[in-house]
């Protein structure tokens, strides 16, 4: 291992010169293909603390699927029902706990995790290599990889796709800096642990919180803690279903993460499930289209025969009454805030989408409204009394 890596320029082209480095010691990592990036790097190190953290909590195999500093989905290695390897579009594979893991993680929002950053919280196998290959990335970081695992991912991008190999063991410093406008910030690391104790505080009527949902909302916690801020986050059977981040306001993270879960869930039902695509439409092509049905009420958008480019037959539109209709069957969903909510507007929104847990830090002068407005709903809410800022 090195002591830096030089990178070929930073967040921009114009941005140079770029390398990440340690003062002390060597880098943690090693590069076994490829040549990441400056952006690559923040999503390499942002995912791999995420899934690190998961596994410690849970103790399954966790993947997830990185954009831009923030996850697009995050989940455990729990076995997927044949609904969900159809929407994912890994019916045909041999599918390990780690690739479950991944495949989950990158069908909560495949539109965001186009050409996304992989964490894996284990040694990377041949089957989820062979789910890798068949999709839009630039790269991936994991503890090791097996030879054959290894042989197939050096296969991708003619042999460019960025894999990088970390130290399971490394321990970052506990104090960590950043320079802004020249200016140096200081800070303690976040080395909150976050686990069942943290759930312990619910505040509603209904108190119940089966170790199923529990599960959901460590996973919402620690996706939070590695998300930027403003940040909500849903997750339903070991999976995150939807990310807000990055909002000035709560209520737009609470909207966007809900859309997104609602459109997860749209996805598995039979109108989506037997769209007539063509044999040899593309994977990313048919992501778009996916969301392009769902969207449109009418079908306005693929009227006057685009329809043509993509199923062999024209396809019933999924109106506006079957979409409501089926999303009044989602329930069971958690959700986690980084920050306290403000008013009963987003457990409102969430309501709307399923949700039937949530964990957030409470403090608000508006608590009471926001606890009746769960109870109106049978909601069981945590305070768990922790901020998860991530900046």
């Amino acid at each position: 291992m090195a002591k830096q890596l030089e990178l070929k320029y930073g967040c921009n082209p114009n941005q140079k010169p770029s390398r990440i480095f340690m003062q002390q010691g060597e880098l943690p990592i090693e590069v076994l293909c490829g040549k990441p990036g400056y952006i690559n790097f923040l999503d390499a190190l942002n995912s791999w603390q995420l899934v690190k953290e998961l596994k410690e909590a849970t103790g399954l195999p966790c993947a997830t699927s990185f954009k831009h500093v923030s996850p697009a989905g995050a989940a455990v290695g729990t076995p997927l029902t044949e609904v969900e390897k159809k929407i994912y579009f890994v019916d045909d594979l041999d599918l390990s706990p780690l690739a479950c893991a991944y495949a989950r993680a990158r069908g909560a929002d495949r539109m965001s995790s186009y050409g996304d950053w992989i964490a894996l919280s284990d040694t990377c196998d041949e089957q989820t290599a062979a789910m890798i290959t068949r999709e839009v990335s630039d790269g991936v970081i994991a503890p090791g990889y097996t030879e054959k695992a290894l042989e197939i991912l050096k296969t991708k991008r003619k042999g460019g796709y960025n894999v990088v190999q970390i130290d399971a063991n490394y321990i970052p410093v506990p104090v960590e800096h950043k320079d802004v406008f020249g200016i140096t910030f200081e800070q303690g690391r976040n080395e909150l642990k976050i686990d069942e104790d943290l759930l312990t505080n619910v505040i509603t009527e209904n108190k119940n919180i089966p170790d199923s949902a529990k599960r959901d909302l460590i996973l919402t916690l620690i996706t939070l803690k590695y998300t930027q801020s403003n940040s909500v986050c849903y997750a339903k059977d070991g999976a995150v279903i939807g990310v807000g981040a990055g909002q000035q306001s709560r209520i737009h993270c609470t909207r966007l993460a809900g859309n997104k879960a609602d459109i997860w869930y749209l996805r598995q039902h039979q109108k989506v499930l037997n769209l007539p695509f063509k044999a040899d439409i593309r994977r990313p092509d048919r992501d778009n289209t996916i969301d392009v049905y769902i969207s449109d009420d009418d079908m306005d958008v693929l009227a006057d025969g685009m329809w043509q480019q993509f199923f062999t037959t024209k396809p019933e539109p999924l109106t506006r009454e079957e979409k409501r209709a089926w999303l009044t069957t989602m329930t069971g969903v958690a959700l986690g805030s980084d920050a306290f909510f403000p008013f009963g507007d987003n457990i409102e929104r969430a309501h709307r989408s399923g949700v039937c847990y949530i964990a957030q830090p409470g403090g608000s002068i508006r608590d009471d409204h926001v606890i009746d407005t769960c109870n109106k709903y049978g909601i069981a809410m945590a305070f768990t009394g922790i901020r998860l800022f991530h900046h």
